[in-house]
């Protein structure tokens, strides 16, 4: 079937305020004095994907929006929902794009390489979701050990031979991992700390299970880049937090721990890498710390205009990127989703955009395959299927991998296809040009 995707009629959410605890003090500072940012309303979990069905009345609803802590300049969604709703069983799987493949490698030469991680060091990753990148470091050589509390990953990760605990990372289960597996040299966290609401628990237990020369890396979005690039589509409820530099650095200084050095990466649309120690530990702290600490203050990201700025530009693409695919629509023209991200998600169900839109979604995750896309409804389909009926426009919510991706789909480009590039600015991408 080539024509447009025929799915029920949408019924009202169901609105389970609730059932998310609403954030009231700062979970770095502990401060309550906050700034509103954005509000989206009522939307689905991102990562809720859904069997195909008659009715979607029964669909969960939260709100959904950010606020700025005038102490630390934390960004915070302003409600908590459960994590076991959230994290027991869990549909995203770790990346096998090129980018994160290569991006994963590096993190881990870089670590092994700097820090002198031997074969009888311990490493522990914090949300490790399948294993694929503790698998790098067992490459090195080092001893792994995974944990994450999603009971069907952990059970793949454990299935490819890397140890994993299905659990959520706690002052309990690192004293536990210490006791069986002695201190860890490096404990790691790439895109897990900001899914975090009790930070510091997590860091209590991080500090404890922390050999003396240990190190503790973690990986984030960039709040500077998130508000730059206009990347609201970061903000779901599982991102609990956004983070500055002086905003981490705050957090650890708090628990008895030192922000030691901090890299800007691309990956994921601009995210950092923070090294973390004992403060009596051999590790220096590197000028980069105080280069973008300084960095975010000349940006004016400590005062409430950066922020009114950032929610006046993410109105103009909620008004912008629909106008644009209704008037392609209404041409004539057929338009699919090209990567069915949390990400895309939010874009989606904040632009008000379904299957009177998008014929279709391709993605190449077999957990979200057949599946509709939480709130739109939106039917998930396979690349073969995609490259078997082709659109005229791909709306490109993976963004944050377009350089690939256009690389890889140089021939549809080619042949006539375009990408929609919904942000920072809504765009239209030909023949590998935008």
């Amino acid at each position: 079937m080539t024509g447009r995707s025929v799915l029920p009629e949408k019924g009202a959410p169901m609105d389970v305020s609730d059932r998310a605890r609403k954030v009231v003090a700062c979970r770095v500072c502990g401060g309550g004095d906050w700034q509103d940012v954005v509000s989206f309303g009522p939307v689905p979990l991102a990562n809720g994907f859904l069997d195909p069905a008659g009715s979607y009345d029964d669909e969960p609803y939260y709100p959904l929006g950010v606020i700025s802590c005038r102490s630390c300049r934390l960004m915070s969604v302003t409600r908590i929902v459960d994590p076991e709703v959230l994290y027991r069983t869990y549909p995203y799987v770790t990346s096998d794009s090129e980018t994160i493949t290569r991006h994963m490698r590096y993190v881990a030469e870089t670590c092994v390489r700097r820090f002198a991680i031997g074969e009888d060091d311990l490493v522990v990753e914090i949300g490790s979701n399948t294993g694929t990148q503790l698998l790098a470091f067992r490459e090195a050589g080092t001893r792994t050990l995974g944990v994450d509390p999603a009971r069907n990953l952990a059970a793949v990760a454990n299935g490819n031979g890397v140890p994993t605990l299905p659990e959520f990372f706690s002052a309990g289960v690192a004293e536990t991992i210490r006791e069986e597996h002695g201190p860890a040299r490096l404990v790691l966290g790439r895109h897990v700390f900001a899914h975090i609401d009790d930070l510091a628990g997590v860091v209590d237990g991080v500090r404890g299970l922390l050999a003396p020369d240990g190190v503790f890396a973690i990986e984030v979005p960039y709040a500077l880049e998130l508000l730059e690039r206009v990347a609201f589509d970061t903000i779901y409820h599982e991102h609990l937090s956004y983070f500055l530099v002086r905003t981490l650095g705050t957090l650890f200084e708090r628990h008895g721990l030192r922000l030691f050095d901090v890299e800007r990466l691309s990956v994921h649309g601009g995210s950092i890498l923070a090294f973390v120690g004992h403060p009596q530990g051999p590790w220096q702290v590197r000028p980069a710390v105080a280069e973008l600490s300084s960095l975010e203050e000349r940006t004016g990201l400590f005062e409430d205009s950066a922020y009114r700025v950032f929610a006046k530009n993410v109105g103009h693409i909620r008004e912008e990127l629909p106008a644009l695919i209704q008037r392609l629509v209404a041409d004539g023209k057929r338009i699919a989703g090209y990567g069915a991200s949390a990400k895309g998600n939010t874009i989606l169900n904040v632009c008000g955009l379904g299957p009177e839109h998008l014929d279709y979604c391709s993605d190449t995750t077999d957990l979200k395959q057949d599946k509709v896309l939480p709130g739109t409804h939106v039917p998930v389909r396979t690349p073969e299927y995609a490259r078997v009926h082709p659109p005229d426009y791909f709306l490109l919510l993976a963004w944050n991998y377009a350089d690939e991706i256009i690389r890889k789909e140089a021939s549809f480009l080619r042949a006539g296809g375009r990408f929609i590039l919904p942000i920072p600015k809504p765009s239209i991408v030909s023949d590998g040009s935008a």
